[in-house]
């Protein structure tokens, strides 16, 4: 597809996902790209620098230094007495050891203990859940990745009968059943994507165009789950909620 984009001689290509983008980058040097990336695009080699790209390359990026530490942070007012948090990563997933060392750090300055699950397949995530319930975690943070996202549901109905409440890096998640997510606002970093196109298309150099990081983030939580799950959510979460589905 992106070799067909290039022949066709298109005046930008806009595009999101490791592989999407990397296949895009691989095919052109010159026609610009604006991509929507939740990962760290300098690690992943797409630009030089956040702020001088040069190149042919720019876009969004929901990465957030303190984001981890964050959603940490909303567990423990929900569930201030849990001495364990379980973490479940895809075990494939390009940034997951990225992911999993900026939770870590979250996790020891704050004096929490963690345990991390990897999981890579179907069977696995069930075999996460029993061990996430021997070792007494008392809630759970879901990771990023394609793999666990397109297992939602059956990560929600696992968090469900084990009676684990879940803070999940999407909203998806969360429209699917889940307790609770935080994460950078994808319909405002897609919007971002959108208008560096129009720049560009206007004449504006991508490599000028300095990576957008998230500046608008959005707790959203499930009120049918937390009755289900027999929680009270503090009104001081609900009062910072950016949407409650009751």
């Amino acid at each position: 597809m992106a070799d067909d984009l290039a022949r066709r001689q298109v005046a930008v290509i806009v595009t999101s996902g490791i592989p999407p983008i990397s296949a895009a980058k691989a095919t052109t040097s010159t026609i610009p790209i604006v991509f929507v990336l939740g990962e760290d695009p300098v690690r992943l080699g797409l630009v030089t620098s956040l702020n001088r790209l040069g190149g042919n390359v720019t876009g969004v990026s929901f990465v957030s230094v303190d984001l981890a530490a964050k959603q940490l942070g909303l567990l423990r007012e929900l569930r201030p007495g849990a001495a364990r948090i379980a973490v479940l990563v895809d075990s494939k997933f390009p940034t997951t050891e990225s992911f999993v060392s900026e939770v870590r750090a979250a996790a020891s300055a704050m004096g929490q203990q963690i345990e991390v699950l990897y999981v890579s397949s179907d069977p696995e995530i069930e075999t996460a859940f029993a061990t996430l319930v021997q070792r007494g975690a008392g809630a759970l943070l879901g990771g990023v990745g394609g793999f666990l996202l397109s297992q939602r549901e059956r990560i929600v109905a696992l968090a469900a009968r084990h009676r684990i409440p879940a803070i999940h890096v999407s909203r998806d998640y969360v429209a699917a059943g889940g307790l609770m997510s935080y994460a950078p606002d994808r319909t405002d970093a897609f919007r971002q994507a959108g208008i560096y196109a129009g720049r560009i298309l206007k004449g504006e150099k991508p490599g000028d165009l300095p990576v957008v990081l998230p500046t608008k983030f959005e707790l959203v939580i499930n009120l049918k789950t937390a009755k289900a799950l027999g929680l009270e959510i503090p009104d001081k979460l609900l009062a910072l909620a950016d949407e409650v589905i009751e």
